[in-house]
């Protein structure tokens, strides 16, 4: 292999990357464009300029013949720049203007990771590679959504060069003001979660270095993690944190001495994350909890735990968990620990039909006769819960199928569309699921901006809404009860 073109593993048309939404959405192999342009490490400079040139490419992978390990990535700016100023020759090994060690990424990784890493260390290409580490393809800014439009250009260099939390605090502020106005012009609400998870990312992995800075932090690998809402990409205006630690020890008789190092660490970045708004959980499912401050081992010993004794307790515990993802630091951990767990859960029965019983739990608010059904009592008359009674039906169904069927996605929308040929259900059917789902946030996302009382941030006076607004609030409460029948189905319930 003196150079070539590989195909991008998994490719697909260019309609099928996209999402019913027009966003690009699914595992990272199937969103590249092209096939990666590769050469040996015995390739020359000359060699490299001409497959970029005959490919029309502008960046080439340096790999290992016999191993197929990227070695290092090539791209046309660092040619030109190392011949024209730095007397490097054609006829010279391409290692000598490589980078090595270039970024790489999961093949089956979402597409939002590679979204913040790229916005965040100013990348213009990603490498990808396959689970044992051999390259699969190669991805560009071209082949994202990114944070194009909106002013995040903008908002996402104001937090990168902040220099204190004092700083990120009027950063997040902006980022909320500018998502409502983006929100107002008429943004999708898919569109608009993207957009504002991938910036709300960005502040959080800011926060976090410049409070690593203050911390003498044990020499052990480590990675921050969130869960809930914003480990699904599904933030709204008004949200709390949810996150925790995995770390790995060298000496599993360190585990407790390396969570005593970094508990008041990860306490300072939740006070910090407070302050720019994101709210303290009430649960205190955070990362400052010992309880959530774990080893890669104990994390897998606590979700083999909620597996093999599935509870009605601990699966309502349980979870806020299952729709992780890694934010900041060792990733690989996070890989290791979704790899290690998505082909056990569906051989887990009798835990995915307990967790479709909680699933059950919180029926959409519509009565006899498709009338709607109040839960605010005295204190909220006459009052939807959109975020129990709305949204929650359509993340709980998404998350038990998601699950079932070893979905890497956490989010609703992907797991849904991901689970609708394994259900034997139509895309169409899932699309207006989907599109039902959406319906509710947007509702939630109005009155979110338009109450200042906190506790009825996520309520709604169908009286407030005008005639058509509350039928199509009545048509997505259908869907989602279609979505609880389908359950019922499927486990017997």
């Amino acid at each position: 292999m003196q150079v070539c073109a590989i195909p991008p593993a998994g490719s697909v048309r260019p309609q099928e990357r996209l999402s019913h939404y027009g966003l690009l959405d699914g595992p990272l192999r199937t969103l590249a464009r092209r096939s990666a342009l590769v050469v040996s490490p015995a390739a020359t400079v000359y060699d490299t300029l001409a497959l970029m040139d005959r490919e029309r490419g502008d960046a080439v992978v340096v790999a290992d013949e016999e191993t197929e390990l990227p070695l290092g990535i090539v791209t046309l700016g660092d040619v030109v720049h190392r011949i024209a100023l730095g007397g490097v020759s054609p006829d010279e090994s391409v290692v000598g203007v490589m980078t090595g060690g270039p970024l790489t990424l999961p093949a089956d990784a979402p597409a939002h990771r590679a979204t913040v890493l790229m916005t965040k260390r100013y990348l213009r290409h990603v490498v990808l590679v396959e689970p044992d580490g051999r390259l699969c393809n190669v991805l560009s800014q071209t082949d994202l959504f990114g944070l194009r439009g909106g002013g995040a250009d903008l908002l996402a260099e104001t937090v990168a060069m902040a220099k204190e939390v004092g700083t990120m605090v009027k950063a997040a502020d902006a980022i909320r003001r500018r998502g409502a106005e983006l929100f107002a012009a008429g943004m999708s609400v898919e569109a608009l979660g993207y957009w504002m998870s991938a910036l709300n990312d960005l502040v959080c992995i800011r926060i976090i270095e410049l409070i690593e800075d203050e911390f003498d932090l044990p020499p052990v690998p480590w990675c921050w993690m969130v869960f809930g809402s914003e480990g699904r990409l599904e933030q709204t205006f008004v949200t709390d944190q949810d996150n925790g630690l995995v770390f790995q020890p060298g000496d599993a008789d360190a585990t407790e001495s390396v969570r005593q190092s970094l508990l008041p660490f990860a306490h300072a970045v939740n006070q910090a994350l407070d302050a720019c708004g994101f709210a303290r959980c009430k649960g205190d499912i955070m990362a400052g909890n010992p309880a959530w401050c774990l080893s890669l081992a104990e994390w897998k010993k606590g979700f083999d735990g909620w597996l093999r004794v599935p509870g009605p307790e601990a699966v309502l515990t349980s979870t806020i968990f299952f729709d992780f993802r890694p934010l900041y630091g060792r990733y690989e951990l996070v890989d290791n620990l979704r790899s290690w767990l998505a082909p056990r859960v569906p051989d887990h029965g009798l835990f995915l039909r307990t967790l479709a019983e909680q699933a059950l739990t919180c029926e959409p608010p519509l009565g006899l006769f498709g009338r709607f059904r109040y839960d605010g009592g005295k204190k909220f008359p006459h009052t939807l819960d959109l975020k129990m009674y709305g949204a929650r039906p359509f993340v709980d169904a998404a998350r038990v199928w998601g699950l079932a069927h070893g979905i890497w996605a956490t989010n609703t929308a992907q797991r849904l569309h991901a689970t609708a040929e394994a259900l034997e259900r139509p895309p169409s059917d899932m699309a207006a699921a989907v599109e039902a789902f959406h319906l509710v946030q947007r509702f939630r996302l109005q009155q979110q901006l338009t109450s200042r009382d906190p506790e009825r941030a996520n309520r709604v006076d169908p009286s407030s809404l005008n005639q058509l607004n509350r039928l199509m609030l009545k048509e997505a409460f259908k869907e989602a009860k279609a979505l609880q029948q389908r359950l019922r189905l499927d486990y017997g319930l």
